[in-house]
């Protein structure tokens, strides 16, 4: 009877001693230089090059002289010696490129909200309010986003026209929620699936209405879901093409990725160094946006997969 606790110790040390050397083994692969290397700081690397490229070239050919951009055999294409800020002060100073950022942040930030408001009251009223067909209506909404705003358009040019929106801001803020809508709600019902219900429940049996549950306790739990369907809604308003294009007319008016492409381009010229800086100048806001919520925007991302 004395050897038994020996025993167990004994036992009980191999197999601990057995799964540290099967953890390490598992993780040796980690310790070669060699395979570090070619299983992971070279995957990085050409990821990383793909993805930065792009806006290395942009911000290298908005600098860049005008005698330099097209004459790819005296000048080096992948770098310059004489840096200038001409095409800066051009979109500054000679356009109306600060009014076509404002009426871009403008759009967005009102589309954004108004989508929000909208995605939140549908999505609470899907996962939490039990009724028939709420799992069929949540697959509708999520089917209306995959319609491509191409087909979308043209009718909704002919509504914006009859209620004299065209040419207007106005137009804009009101079609935006189209596409913007199905997804936000989309993304918050996985979220919202998330809360536990029990939380409702003892707000439901002290006496609190649905308004009161949705605001002062599914709201503050759900802040990361609200941040990034904010973002999502926002960088698709400030990114959007084919509607700020159909419905802008004057030159005043338009967004920042319709105007530069309308007015630094002359026929078959194209005016590079002033193109590739309204461009890197527009995406600032957005790497801002995402450089203080990217932490957010990703917790809310792997929340509502988990449903």
């Amino acid at each position: 009877m004395t050897d038994l606790p020996t025993t167990h110790v004994n036992l009980k040390g191999v197999l601990t001693a057995s799964v540290k050397e099967d953890h390490s083994e598992g993780m040796s692969y980690l310790q070669s230089v060699p395979r570090r290397m070619v299983t992971l700081y070279l995957p990085l690397s050409i990821i990383v090059f793909v993805l930065l490229f792009p806006f290395y070239w942009m911000a290298l050919t908005a600098v860049k002289p005008d005698s330099q951009l097209l004459d790819m055999e005296t000048y080096s294409p992948f770098w310059t010696w004489n840096p200038t800020f001409k095409h800066f002060y051009k979109l500054l100073f000679d356009s109306h490129y600060p009014l076509w950022l404002w009426n871009t942040m403008y759009v967005a930030v009102a589309s954004t909200i108004l989508s929000i408001v909208a995605s939140v009251l549908a999505a609470y009223a899907i996962v939490r309010l039990r009724y028939k067909g709420a799992n069929m209506v949540g697959g509708l909404i999520f089917l209306a986003y995959l319609v491509p705003p191409s087909i979308l358009f043209i009718p909704l040019a002919t509504v914006v026209f009859q209620y004299g929106l065209f040419d207007s801001p106005l137009a804009l803020i009101l079609t935006y929620p189209t596409i913007l809508i199905p997804f936000s709600t989309w993304l918050l019902m996985g979220y919202f699936k998330t809360i536990p219900f029990e939380l409702e429940e003892c707000a439901l049996i002290d006496g609190a209405s649905r308004w009161q549950i949705l605001i002062k306790i599914v709201l503050p739990l759900a802040v990361p879901g609200l941040i990034s369907a904010f973002i999502f809604c926002f960088t698709l308003c400030w990114n959007e093409f084919i509607y700020a294009l159909t419905f802008l007319q004057s030159v005043q008016n338009k967004t920042v990725p319709v105007a530069i492409v309308n007015v630094f381009v002359d026929g078959d010229v194209y005016r590079w160094g002033s193109l590739m800086a309204g461009a890197l100048a527009g995406s600032l806001p957005l790497v801002i946006l995402y450089a203080f919520f990217v932490e957010h925007y990703v917790s809310a991302m792997t929340g509502a997969v988990k449903e």
